[in-house]
């Protein structure tokens, strides 16, 4: 599971010109599933994600979490984060998770977002969706399930 975490000043998410999700302050989410992921990389991303200190305290340091400065979190699928890119220059997402699985654990995710207490507005998996942002800092923290030990 890869998890693509953005600190931002707002963020939304809009299909057909239509907005399906809107966070201010908080994090963008990008995440996507590989063939065997499951609640085991689901609870322990969704427990990261909520944790991380990236938002500044009042001396100006990287020390809060998402939580304590109260927060929104934009949580998008994104099965392209699994493309593989080696060969060619067409990426290929054959170890992306079946689509079916995929948009159960995306919803898991979600959900797991909100057991930990955070305020979590979503895309529409596998939707063409646009996604609007300001990065702020920028600060960009790249998660994946295959680097937790």
């Amino acid at each position: 599971m890869r998890v693509v975490l953005q600190r931002v000043k707002r963020a939304s998410v809009s299909i057909d010109g239509q907005k399906t999700g809107e966070i201010g302050n908080g994090l963008l989410l990008l995440v996507g599933f590989k063939e065997g992921d499951g609640q085991k990389e689901i609870a322990y991303l969704a427990h990261k994600v909520a944790n991380v200190r990236i938002f500044s305290d009042n001396a100006g340091k990287m020390n809060l979490s998402v939580k304590q400065v109260a927060g929104g979190v934009l949580s998008i699928s994104q099965f392209t984060l699994y493309a593989a890119t080696r060969k060619g220059n067409r990426p290929s997402f054959t170890e992306a998770q079946d689509p079916k699985v995929a948009a159960k654990n995306y919803q898991l995710f979600d959900a797991a977002l909100r057991t930990e207490g955070l305020d979590v507005a979503e895309g529409v998996f596998g939707a063409n969706m646009q996604v609007e942002l300001v990065n702020d800092g920028p600060v960009t923290i790249i998660y994946d399930t295959e680097n937790n030990h």
